[in-house]
This record gives C-alpha cells, sequence and structure tokens, in this order.
C-alpha cells in the first residue's frame, strides 16, 4: 500500500497487524476510511496464515472515532443523516467481524480511543495500551448517539450504573483506570508497547486457535442465550473440538508433561 493509504497491514509470521494510518487526524475514519479498515479487518479474518490480529494505530493515538471534519462538510450541505446511516453500517461491520473472528485479536492502543474508536478497541479479546492512553465515549461532546455496540460493551463490561456515569458525564478514563475497570487487560510505558503487543499476540497465535473462536463465539452468545441454550452451544463446540487436532494434541502434551504444540487450523 502506498504511504498515503488510511490502512496497512503488515505480517510477522503468523500474526498480522492492522495500523490505522490517518495520523494527522488522530486516526479518526470518514467512510472510506473505514471501508479501508473494514476490508483489512476481513481480510486477516479469512487467512488461513494468519493466527491472531494486532488493531493498532499509527502515531499518539489508537483512533478517535469519526471525523468530525468531514461531518461538518456533511452538515454544511445538509447530508450529515447520510453520512451517519452509512459511518455506522461500516463501524458495526467492522466491529461485529472483530468480535466474531475465529481468531484472536489485540488491540494495541498508544493514545486516545475515543467513540467508535473506543468501540472498536473494546470489540477485541485483548487490549493493551499505552500509559499515556485514555479512554473517552465522546459522542456526548457531539451530541451524537453512541453507536458501534458501545451500548452493548459498556455496560456488559462496567454494569449499568458505571455505563451510565461514563456516557451521561463523557468521562476521559486514564489508561491505569481503564485496566482497574477491566476494560484494558495491560497498560505499559509508551516505548513498550509495540513489542508487548506482539509478544501477546505470538502467545495467542501459538494457542489452541479453534478453541479460541469457540471461547470468543461463546463468550459473546452469553450475553443473549439461555442458560439451557448456552449450555447446548458449549456442548456442541465441545464435541467438534474433539473431532479436531487440537484437542488431542493437548491431551497427549499434557500425559507427556510437556508444552502443546497446537497445529494450525485446517
Amino acid at each position: 500500500m502506498s504511504s498515503a493509504a488510511p490502512v496497512r497491514t503488515d505480517h510477522r509470521g503468523p500474526v498480522a497487524t492492522i495500523t490505522i494510518s490517518r495520523p494527522s487526524r488522530l486516526n479518526s475514519l470518514d467512510v472510506p476510511s473505514f471501508r479501508a479498515v473494514h476490508a483489512e479487518i476481513q481480510r486477516v479474518a479469512l487467512d488461513p496464515k494468519v493466527r491472531a490480529v494486532i488493531l493498532t494505530g499509527e502515531g499518539t493515538a489508537f483512533c478517535a472515532g469519526g471525523d468530525v471534519a468531514v461531518m461538518d462538510e456533511y452538515r454544511a450541505r445538509g447530508e450529515l443523516p447520510r453520512l451517519f446511516h452509512e459511518l455506522t453500517g461500516v463501524q458495526e461491520d467492522s466491529v461485529r467481524d472483530i468480535m466474531t473472528m475465529a481468531k484472536p485479536v489485540v488491540a494495541a492502543l498508544p493514545g486516545v480511543a475515543a467513540g467508535g474508536g473506543l468501540a472498536l478497541a473494546l470489540a477485541a479479546d485483548w487490549r493493551i495500551a499505552a500509559s499515556s492512553a485514555t479512554l473517552v465515549p465522546a459522542f456526548p461532546a457531539l451530541g451524537a448517539v453512541p453507536d458501534g455496540g458501545l451500548t452493548y460493551l459498556l455496560p456488559h463490561f462496567l454494569g449499568l450504573g458505571l455505563a451510565q456515569e461514563l456516557l451521561f458525564t463523557n468521562s476521559r478514563i486514564p489508561a491505569e483506570r481503564g485496566r482497574e475497570l477491566g476494560l484494558l487487560h495491560e497498560v505499559v510505558p509508551a516505548d513498550q508497547l509495540v513489542a508487548r503487543a506482539q509478544a501477546r499476540a505470538e502467545e495467542l497465535a501459538r494457542g489452541p486457535t479453534f478453541a479460541y473462536g469457540w471461547i470468543k463465539r461463546l463468550l459473546v452468545s452469553a450475553f443473549s442465550q439461555s442458560l439451557e441454550a448456552q449450555l447446548a452451544l458449549e456442548r456442541r463446540g465441545a464435541v467438534e473440538a474433539a473431532r479436531g487436532s487440537e484437542l488431542p494434541e493437548g491431551i497427549q502434551a499434557f500425559r507427556a508433561k510437556r508444552a502443546a504444540v497446537f497445529p494450525p487450523p485446517p
């Protein structure tokens, strides 16, 4: 891709790193750039050589959400509703594909994750932030309704009360507080972020990719299924794992007191 592209993807072994590359705009996204990001998410999801994904932003921000300058252009033309219809549509697709991708996704936050960018980060399976990063809902400051699954994700992470506090006050959450709340898994010095994200992704890439895919599916379904439906889905996943190659390897490794070497998914 050219340097002007809004996103780039780099591969290092079984790990693909998707970098949102609009640093002059804090990696905020308009419709074309969000579509480019979504296309990369879809591509790595379908790439059999990729076993783990890192999603990050270039420069000092992860993603500041929608591009407000573009919003103002559409407002001036009386086309703001059309913009939000298209923007929220591609954002929904991106969040859905991150959450349903049958491989783990690590979000690496070098700085602010705001609005739709916060939703993208929370959709990931593991979130690592630089100590200087902040999490910001952003929508209330614009008079906008939260989108991208944020009103689904925040109550499930925080409970209704804290989600209300965050959304009604537009609170800025420093990285360490985000870790305490469970919104982040790790906080590291900024100069260690890239290396730590790569190391964590490589750890996940060595893991049982098929089982990880089922874990993701089950954790999402737990929010909407009855207990009986969830138990049935767990049983289905357990049986499918028994038919594959990961579980037999795990059993043999356990018996032999060695580390399991999980094969790539078929």
